[in-house]
């Protein structure tokens, strides 16, 4: 698959689910690094507009994982859902 389209692919991909990267990179096969840099780097050169899209929902995602996280080790020491 070419380069780019696999990029334009997750940044989609990103924007349609608001996913995070370690969900656009488990949903694709990719490593978290690969995709990370496909959506930050690559886009940017590829569709600046989309880029930008992207990096706002990766931004809140960075402004919210300590509450992901929070969640995470409620549910595994209290057996919580």
């Amino acid at each position: 698959m070419e380069i780019s389209l696999r990029v334009m692919r997750a940044a989609e991909y990103i924007i349609e689910h608001h996913a995070t990267v370690r969900e656009a990179a488990a949903f694709f096969g990719y490593g978290k690094s690969t995709l990370h840099t496909d959506v930050t780097t690559r886009l940017r050169n590829i569709d600046f507009y989309l880029y930008c899209e992207v990096r706002g929902i990766l931004s809140d995602n960075y402004k919210e994982k300590h509450l992901r996280g929070g969640e995470s080790t409620r549910k595994k020491y209290l057996g919580g859902d």
